[in-house]
């Protein structure tokens, strides 16, 4: 699957962010699922705007994401909708019980759309990465609602959203599908006192505790159940390992934990299908690390693992959050003057050769079992 970047936050400095328009997707939507295509991919990770759909309490405007789910419809792409990116309408108070009341009735409303307009099932990930939200926003203030020490409570209250999100959405359609998008991270100790050892297992263990109220397993007065978790998505970076109240644990690092093995503990502690919601590299780094994380699928997948897709994310250039600084992470650039983006080739390749193993292995996977009367 190829991910955009559909961030629509506000910074510490109050500036709202827009990443579907700066990236120019929001525009090119048909031209950018015509090109990713032509590259052999056909699904992706997408967003809506609520802060720019529903500017009135209750009122839909629904212009922003028209043209981007009918072009879908158009190229033949399926898409993941990503309903809540970070951001929400300015008149809501996200500690509120308004927020979730209003969120839920967003869902429904933005499913009963897709419904009429699609005759695909849909799949949609209510709350991007509860998780990171909870951290960035409520407990280091990095973007909003940009308070400090609040991230548990901010977590909990983007778990409720999620859930009425489903809620609302199946009661509209219930054939809808619904993914996570969680960071997978893994923390070492570093050093060999007990009280760090602890305090760094305590750490890697939060970063289930979204999935687990979801689930119903902690914290049941919250509302989750096992029909809340349906697949489940995890976001892994090449920071996503690092030491306790320390530096990031390179790949090839001793320390480093393999990301088959962190995917195979994922699996047994839900016993739910596995997406790769989000991966990728910046610069020179991005063809290796495709590398690295589809050979790393293929060990999962050969012990056992369902392991659904790898979202390559995101799949376009961007500008930076703080700097506007163009990221040359995605196979697609950022567009030049005249409006058109270029393939990094380099990544293409990979992509092909990748694309060609992963499709032996479902082949392989199909095909019926030899029967030992014959060998």
């Amino acid at each position: 699957l190829g991910g955009f970047e559909c961030s629509s936050h506000r910074r510490r400095d109050g500036r709202r962010l827009d990443l579907l328009a700066s990236t120019g997707h929001d525009r090119l939507a048909a031209q950018d699922y015509e090109l990713l295509s032509q590259l052999g991919i056909r699904a992706v990770r997408d967003g809506l705007r609520w802060h720019l759909i529903e500017r009135t309490p209750g009122d839909y405007e629904w212009d922003s994401f028209l043209p981007m789910l009918r072009a879908a419809d158009t190229a033949g792409t399926r898409v993941i909708w990503d309903l809540c990116h970070y951001g929400w309408p300015d008149d809501l108070d996200i500690w509120s019980p308004a927020f979730i009341a209003r969120f839920a009735r967003f869902a429904a409303a933005a499913a009963s759309v897709v419904m009429n307009e699609s005759e695909h099932v849909p799949v949609y990930c209510p709350v991007n990465e509860m998780s990171f939200w909870a951290w960035a926003g409520g407990e280091v203030g990095r973007f909003n609602p940009c308070d400090h020490g609040r991230g548990a409570e901010l977590k909990r209250q983007l778990v409720r959203a999620t859930i009425a999100a489903i809620d609302a959405i199946r009661s509209v359609d219930p054939r809808a599908r619904f993914i996570t998008a969680e960071p997978l991270i893994h923390v070492e100790a570093g050093l060999d006192e007990e009280e760090h050892v602890r305090r760094a297992h305590a750490y890697r263990q939060i970063q289930f505790e979204a999935l687990d109220i979801l689930f119903g397993g902690m914290e049941p007065e919250l509302g989750g159940a096992p029909q809340y978790l349906d697949i489940i998505g995890l976001n892994y970076y090449p920071d996503n390992q690092w030491y306790h109240d320390g530096p990031t644990i390179p790949m090839g690092h001793h320390a480093y934990r393999s990301l088959h093995e962190m995917l195979g503990e994922a699996h047994m502690r839900y016993r739910r299908p596995l997406l790769i919601a989000e991966t990728g590299a910046e610069g020179s780094g991005r063809t290796a690390w495709l590398h690295y994380v589809c050979s790393e699928v293929h060990t999962a997948l050969d012990a056992g693992v369902p392991i659904e897709g790898i979202c390559l994310y995101p799949i376009a250039d961007y500008p930076g959050w703080e700097n506007e600084r163009i990221c040359r992470v995605g196979l697609l650039s950022a567009l030049d003057a005249e409006g058109r983006r270029t393939v990094c080739p380099r990544l293409a390749r990979e992509l092909r050769h990748q694309q060609a193993l992963l499709a032996g292995v479902q082949a392989n996977n199909a095909a019926p079992a030899p029967s030992l009367a014959a060998e």
